[in-house]
């Protein structure tokens, strides 16, 4: 039995956390929606989910919690090459379509004719940027943006990181350095939070490094999680994860945010990452859990293209609320639909080719 099946038939033993999969849905659909309303409510003190952007500190806390679950136990036989190539074949088949859409809706957008101001030199090295996940933030109309065409994906860029320090560092550190790396993250954390007054840094060229300070400490809580088995047995089940999920979204914006924060992420994201991963989920809820985690990738990365048509158009008509709300329902609704035809006509299978391709190689050697 070669190597491959070998981790294969290791995935296939394990346990699989669906209430996770399906928290991750849900911070992607917050995403979202606060994505709509932040062009709507620029003062987010009056946004409802005026804090949906900690729904990427959620993201990388649950990664860090994933990767260890998933390589901690083979990395060292499969090695660093295989990982990260592993790695970029489930990251970035989307990353490249996410800049594609970007670039479709920067030269088509019926709303705007920002395209006109660029070179078409200019509007390629842009482009060539995104899809290598080289940050790029040069577009004054975008809040100079790290990727223009598909902001998401700053948090993208941290992700790489990441897994790069895990393949060489840190899946080799031992508990105890991994708590003194921690506690150096989550005083790097704070004191971001506390100089610019809240963390919603890190997608543009003025906070380019508070990106690494929020993956920095979030990541290696989630990689705590599983190495300390701080797993918490519940029957809280599904629902009840999700209305505790949405409770750090919903709070409210104000003055003490440099306070809570880093609260939420140094706390609360870490302690619901194990209610999540020891709940009981019932049978009925599987499916949706199962499709919410697998659209939340597709999702997060095919959205903004249609979010700057969107913000074009809000600031070129004003539409009334209830033309707002309707606007932002129904294109959350076809959003989720795109993201699934995405998922299932090109992410899968592109995955799936890549990973043969893959898996012949290192038969052949």
């Amino acid at each position: 039995m070669n190597e491959t099946r070998v981790s294969s038939n290791i995935l296939k033993t394990k346990q699989h956390f669906e209430i996770l999969d399906g928290l991750r849905g849900l911070a992607a659909v917050a995403v979202v929606i606060f994505h709509f309303m932040e062009w709507a409510y620029s003062d987010l003190s009056k946004n409802f989910i005026g804090h949906g952007f900690l729904a990427v500190d959620f993201f990388f806390c649950l990664s860090g919690f994933v990767i260890g679950y998933a390589y901690d136990d083979r990395i060292s036989k499969m090695g660093i090459m295989r990982f990260l190539k592993s790695r970029f074949i489930r990251l970035h088949p989307l990353i490249v379509l996410g800049s594609i859409l970007g670039l479709l809706t920067f030269l088509l957008d019926p709303f705007g004719n920002y395209s006109e101001l660029y070179s078409l030199g200019r509007t390629l090295l842009i482009f060539v940027t995104s899809i290598f996940l080289i940050p790029f933030p040069v577009m004054q109309e975008r809040a100079f943006n790290l990727f223009s065409f598909n902001a998401p994906a700053w948090s993208l860029f941290w992700e790489y990181v990441a897994n790069i320090f895990y393949a060489f560092i840190l899946f080799r550190i031992s508990r105890k350095a991994l708590l003194l790396l921690i506690l150096l993250a989550a005083a790097t954390l704070c004191f971001v939070s506390y100089s610019a007054g809240n963390l919603i840094g890190g997608w543009d060229k003025s906070s380019f490094w508070h990106g690494g300070a929020r993956i920095f400490y979030s990541f290696l809580a989630g990689l705590a999680i599983y190495r300390f088995n701080w797993i918490i047995k519940n029957k809280i089940g599904f629902i009840g994860m999700c209305a505790l999920l949405s409770l750090a979204f919903l709070m409210p914006f104000g003055k003490w945010n440099w306070l809570t924060e880093p609260a939420v992420v140094l706390f609360y994201f870490p302690f619901l990452i194990a209610l999540g991963a020891g709940a009981t989920l019932t049978k009925g809820l599987k499916n949706l859990c199962t499709f919410s985690g697998k659209i939340s990738y597709p999702l997060y990365m095919t959205h903004y293209a249609v979010l700057w048509m969107f913000g074009n158009y809000y600031t070129n008509h004003q539409p009334s609320v209830g033309q707002l709300t309707f606007i932002i329902i129904g294109s959350l609704i076809l959003l989720m639909g795109f993201a699934y035809l995405v998922m299932v006509f090109y992410d899968i299978p592109v995955r799936k080719y890549l990973n043969n391709k893959m898996k012949a190689q290192i038969t052949k050697k």
